[in-house]
């Protein structure tokens, strides 16, 4: 298994697919605020065909450690360590929530990252609509709990995700071997609550598609839309869900995700 070290912080990540398309140019998948890598379990398949794909390990999460810092700069910086360690020359980034915030700040901060793919992400900043502090207290759940992991499902899910009592039991057992500890949770959120770049949105010139659920209590579908439109290159797409929408809408939300990434492979 392979870690990248980043100042003294091991970050684990795991690499799958046959590269098809890019052999050297990996899509590299960020998880959200809390998760660990089970939370592609339903792009991975579809990406891994035409695409290496890596997905680290959030610090926190998995088997990355834990730290006293959990700063959206420092996980971008994380990442940079984990491309560096792989070799990439170039990376395609898709990032959920958190992730994409951290795949935001890398692509202002480093060299590598050839697009963005933005599920349910926001730019921060004063225009933002915050994540009501309500469906936060809701999110939080330790991973000792099963219960506490099922309800925390609600804010993020729609009606047919928790309908689904086998997948239900599924993503909680996945969270309980794979997701950060409560406090670590509540240093994620703060660090997506402290995360701005709004005024640097024009400094990113790699083509950008953003995707949103139209029902999302976590950020708001308003954030997506602003978003893109402070990207030079981005695109904006709506989904019906929730939050994790990408889940619920798997099949429509990947042949977009494929789509747009074979566009824009290099030839």
């Amino acid at each position: 298994m392979p870690y990248a070290d980043n100042d003294g912080v091991s970050i684990h990540y795991e690499v799958g697919g046959d590269g098809a398309v890019e052999s050297d140019v990996p899509v590299v998948l960020l998880a959200d605020a809390g998760y660990g890598a089970w939370q592609w379990s339903w792009q991975f398949p579809a990406l891994a065909g035409p695409f290496e794909v890596v997905i680290p390990s959030t610090r926190g999460t998995g088997d990355s450690d834990e730290t006293d810092s959990y700063g959206i700069e420092a996980m971008a910086a994380d990442l940079e360590a984990v491309l560096a360690d792989h070799g990439a020359r170039k990376a395609h980034l898709v990032g959920a929530g958190m992730g994409g915030m951290v795949a935001l700040r890398y692509a202002l901060d480093f060299s590598r990252a050839r697009t963005l793919t933005l599920l349910g992400t926001s730019p921060g900043g004063p225009r933002a609509t915050p994540t009501p502090d309500d469906v936060l207290e809701r999110l939080e759940a330790s991973p000792d709990d099963p219960d506490a992991l099922r309800e925390s499902l609600e804010p993020v899910s729609g009606e047919e995700l928790l309908e689904t009592e086998e997948l239900v039991e599924r993503i909680v057992s996945w969270r309980r071997d794979e997701d950060a500890d409560r406090e670590v949770q509540r240093a994620h959120f703060e660090a997506m609550a402290d995360f701005d770049v709004s005024d640097r949105l024009y400094e990113s010139t790699v083509p950008a598609l953003v995707l949103h659920g139209a029902d999302d209590r976590v950020v708001s579908a308003e954030n997506g839309r602003l978003l893109a439109d402070g990207l030079p290159k981005g695109e904006f797409r709506e989904f019906p869900g929730e939050h994790l929408f990408f889940v619920e809408r798997s099949k429509a939300v990947n042949d977009a995700l494929v789509g747009f990434l074979t566009d824009h492979a290099e030839e």
